[in-house]
């Protein structure tokens, strides 16, 4: 595996265990709050102006990555809930 792909993978793996273990142990967090991160991720990424380079912008897309697959399934499973909740 090339450096970069480990730094990609490492990062994407850790950002998503922090984004479960704080969904479990956070009654206050929602997922209001995962997306405006991430919003605010993709506002960062578009501001390269101190040329992060080439293992930030890895860790910086694995981040939102996570971020997204977070949410994603965070809403499938929110959907599920409703479908057997609904008569």
């Amino acid at each position: 595996m090339e450096w970069r792909d480990r730094v990609y993978k490492e990062t994407l793996e850790a950002v998503l265990a922090g984004l479960e273990a704080r969904k479990r142990t956070d009654p206050g967090f929602t997922r209001a709050d995962a997306e405006g991160t991430l919003k605010h991720l993709y506002i960062q990424e578009g501001h390269d102006y101190g040329a992060r380079g080439i293992v930030q912008d890895a860790a910086t897309e694995a981040t939102i990555a996570a971020h997204e697959q977070f949410i994603d399934i965070w809403k499938a499973a929110d959907a599920q809930a409703f479908d057997r909740s609904s008569p």
